[in-house]
């Protein structure tokens, strides 16, 4: 099959990313730079050939009464692939993810060691944020990978789609998919509850009713991981609640006090030698004084509160942005590319960078 050799060379030359779009040749990203695979441009019908080669008749159904689908699709000794199929211009464009073929350990993918410990915890929920593509999945993977090996216990686990395959070592883990296995990620959550789970991790707290049942089986003894798409982890707490409507928000602000063990929001860059990316983390773990930040709504004084408690495994992302600099990991500019926060990073990178001030300046109206 066409597709499956093209995902080949995606995964020979350790592509993300594979796209495919009429009027344009194959395209890998590579270290976040997009490269053609050769030069004819791809036709409407090969695309749908390919729609249609690595989808069900279920999934097929579902994307003509959507028009957009996300699936999984696998490859018997290449690996599995995360695909996202959508119309444009009346015609298919397929972004296939590519999935590593063991799930890669916290050590490897030098995450923060906090994640550890947190994984470890016997009851509350940890938010993993970050925007499309950050590496959220991958981070929460890890992170059950290593529970695996630690703890017994049983882990269920609902996403759209499946992405990484766990084993059974210590632990007994129960994957779901969206459709496929349940119709909702808070219809799972609430039947995990009774499922015996010890651990559950969402694919994503989507809309208040996923959020609500995150927030009760973390009430009543559960370890959460779930993972929200906003960048910080004070505009995190506050999206969770604003989710609510407002006479709902003071209860849901009381229950995110007390059963929140950390937030970590999280961003991919680049490395500067080039040879792949690295995580970039802000870090909030739910200490009494946090808790007391949040349950009176002062999310404005979350960073500060961060950026002083090192002692407890946190940092904010200019912290993290100083020590990657510093120890050339990543170049200085890459970071104002993708974060809101310009001015607080600007300064901070200009008075990492030999260059100085000048290299920054163009940054600053850039939103």
């Amino acid at each position: 099959m066409v597709i499956n050799e093209l995902l080949r060379v995606a995964m020979e030359r350790n592509a993300s990313d594979l796209h495919l779009i009429v009027a344009s040749p194959p395209m890998l990203r590579i270290y976040n730079k997009l490269v053609p695979i050769g030069e004819v441009p791809l036709t409407p019908k090969a695309v749908q050939d390919v729609f249609e080669a690595i989808t069900s008749d279920k999934q097929r159904e579902t994307f003509y009464r959507e028009l957009d689908l996300d699936c999984a699709y696998s490859v018997p000794g290449l690996g599995r692939f995360r695909v996202n199929a959508a119309l444009q211009r009346g015609s298919f464009a397929l972004t296939i993810r590519c999935l590593p073929s063991e799930i890669p350990t916290i050590d490897k993918l030098r995450l923060p060691e906090i994640c550890k410990s947190l994984v470890l915890k016997r009851r509350g929920l940890i938010v993993v944020t970050g925007p499309p593509s950050s590496g959220k999945s991958t981070t929460q993977a890890a992170m059950i990978d290593y529970l695996n090996e630690q703890e017994s216990r049983k882990v269920v686990t609902v996403e759209d789609p499946i992405e990484f395959l766990h084993s059974h070592k210590k632990c007994l883990i129960v994957q779901r998919d969206i459709e496929d296995d349940t119709k909702s990620f808070a219809s799972a959550v609430r039947h995990a509850l009774r499922q015996n789970a010890d651990v559950i991790l969402i694919g994503e707290m989507r809309d208040v009713n996923t959020i609500t049942a995150a927030l009760a089986a973390a009430e009543t003894g559960h370890l959460v991981l779930g993972t929200a798409h906003t960048l910080g982890a004070a505009e995190t707490i506050e999206r969770l609640i604003n989710e609510f409507p407002s006479p709902q928000q003071e209860q849901a602000t009381m229950q995110l006090t007390l059963v929140l063990e950390a937030v970590l929001s999280q961003l991919l860059l680049p490395r500067a030698d080039g040879t792949g990316r690295v995580a970039l983390f802000e870090i909030m773990v739910a200490t009494y004084a946090i808790r007391n930040l949040i349950r009176d709504k002062k999310f404005h004084q979350i960073p500060a509160m961060i950026e002083m408690g090192r002692q407890h495994g946190m940092q904010t992302f200019r912290q993290a942005v100083k020590d990657l600099v510093s120890n050339g990991i990543i170049n200085p500019e890459e970071m104002l590319l993708r974060t809101s926060r310009w001015e607080e990073l600007e300064t901070t990178l200009s008075s990492q960078s030999p260059i100085g001030e000048r290299t920054y300046s163009g940054f600053a109206g850039a939103r």
